[in-house]
């Protein structure tokens, strides 16, 4: 990386709105990041949302990355709050996989309120010990219909290990009404796609949780970008304010499996 941040013309080129240091930042290459200081590039450059490099290594693994220039403005305390939960949210999920996994997030409520919105019956029984053991040998229509649901700090959590129905419109917008809610399908198709209803409406589809950040996002959007990159289901968690202490709530078991009652939950309403 010196070798090459020596050679180019302008070491803080814009390829897509944003310069090479701040890629080094945003994938915790801080030695890829000194390389490129050291070559001329500017930390405090603002890019998206309005963050520098510079100011937004100070919410990552690398605080001390940079010297702060007298004048330049550091983390809000807000900022700071959101930086510390968000480290502490990715430590306490770990790492596992969660290809095929649906989710939603809800903010404020809890599993028996959740259970009631969605007018859900328990499953148990041999029916749901074989489903469980083996999700792909049922009928997809079958297996959808059976969700866990679990209370977290924060609200809770409604989880499919093995499908998208919990982030189905129908479904977020029956348990949003009075809060919000995240939801996350990490489709192994497609990779992650996000959904938020807010009070019975659907405000945001199709998004991309654990992407980077991107053109017109604000200055949180960033934040939170930067926090859980490649990391959907902690960003899932933390848009609701949801502070899990591990990741029981995702991967199961959940405090209880549910079903629901058959619609369309792709129109209801």
């Amino acid at each position: 990386m010196a070798e090459l941040a020596r050679r180019v013309r302008d070491v803080d080129a814009l390829d897509d709105g944003t310069t090479a240091l701040w890629e080094a930042v945003m994938e915790n290459r801080p030695d890829n990041a000194r390389a490129l200081v050291a070559a001329g590039a500017d930390p405090w450059r603002a890019q998206f949302g309005g963050w520098s490099p510079g100011r937004l290594s100070l919410a990552g693994p690398a605080p001390d990355l940079f010297s702060v220039p007298e004048g330049e403005r550091g983390l809000t305390e807000a900022e700071r709050t959101v930086a510390r939960e968000g480290r502490r949210l990715v430590e306490a999920l770990g790492a596992f996989d969660y290809e095929g996994t649906g989710l939603v997030c809800v903010a404020g409520i809890d599993a028996q309120e959740a259970i009631r919105r969605l007018e859900a019956k328990p499953a148990d029984g041999e029916d749901l010990e074989e489903l469980l053991d083996d999700p792909c040998a049922y009928d997809m229509d079958e297996s959808l219909q059976v969700i866990g649901v679990t209370t977290v700090p924060g609200g809770c959590v409604v989880t499919q290990p093995w499908g998208y129905a919990p982030q189905m419109p129908g479904v977020t917008a029956i348990l949003s009404a009075g809060t919000y809610c995240y939801g996350l399908y990490a489709n192994p198709k497609s990779g992650n796609q996000g959904i938020i209803a807010r009070d019975g409406v659907i405000e945001g589809s199709d998004l991309h949780p654990g992407g980077g950040p991107d053109h017109g996002d604000t200055s949180e959007e960033v934040l939170f970008s930067y926090l859980f990159q490649n990391n959907a289901v902690a960003y899932s968690c933390a848009y609701a304010g949801l502070r899990l202490t591990d990741a029981r709530a995702v991967i199961g078991p959940p405090d209880g499996w549910v079903e629901l009652p058959r619609r369309d939950y792709w129109t209801y309403s």
